[in-house]
């Protein structure tokens, strides 16, 4: 599988640029999949519901399936949050993966930066990130830069890229 990240500051865009890149990829025929990293407790499951009182009287894993989707939920307890490799051996196979988050990991990024929350660039020194989607091009950036909007330019410069990479 290949994988490519889309990765930047809190606010940015990041989950917007990822739903659109998915939309324009999949509609190329190219099957593709998803990873999104949470810094917080986040949770998928509403209390009361079955699922969620399978989890919290102890079930370590919870798997809900229905005529539409299935999900497999594992609890960490005391376990580390497993690293993006063992994750990615989970999901089934297909062309492209595209991560959100992960930002210190060696895969080929994407940085997302908008005006209004912008901080410092994380691609100053991190040489995985291979461009920046952006709504103002930043001067003297040395990577390709591309409109935030300029959906099927990211994707072809994605696609590029992470074919070009073992």
């Amino acid at each position: 599988m290949r994988l490519y990240g889309v990765t930047g500051w809190k606010n940015n865009g990041k989950t917007t640029l990822v739903e659109r890149l998915v939309t324009e990829i999949a509609a190329r025929g190219i099957g593709v999949s998803t990873v999104k990293h949470a810094h917080h407790a986040f949770d998928l499951d509403q209390p009361g519901k079955d699922s969620w009182r399978h989890r919290e009287a102890g079930a370590r894993e919870v798997l809900v399936s229905g005529g539409a989707r299935w999900a497999l939920m594992r609890e960490l307890r005391d376990e580390d949050e497993p690293p993006l490799a063992d994750l990615l051996a989970r999901l089934s196979p297909v062309d492209l993966v595209i991560v959100e988050g992960y930002k210190r990991d060696p895969h080929r990024k994407i940085e997302v930066r908008r005006a209004e929350a912008a901080r410092g660039l994380i691609a100053e020194g991190d040489p995985t990130i291979r461009a920046l989607a952006t709504d103002t091009p930043l001067d003297g950036f040395d990577r390709p830069q591309f409109d935030l909007d300029d959906i099927a330019g990211i994707a072809d410069f994605m696609l590029a890229d992470a074919l070009s990479w073992p």
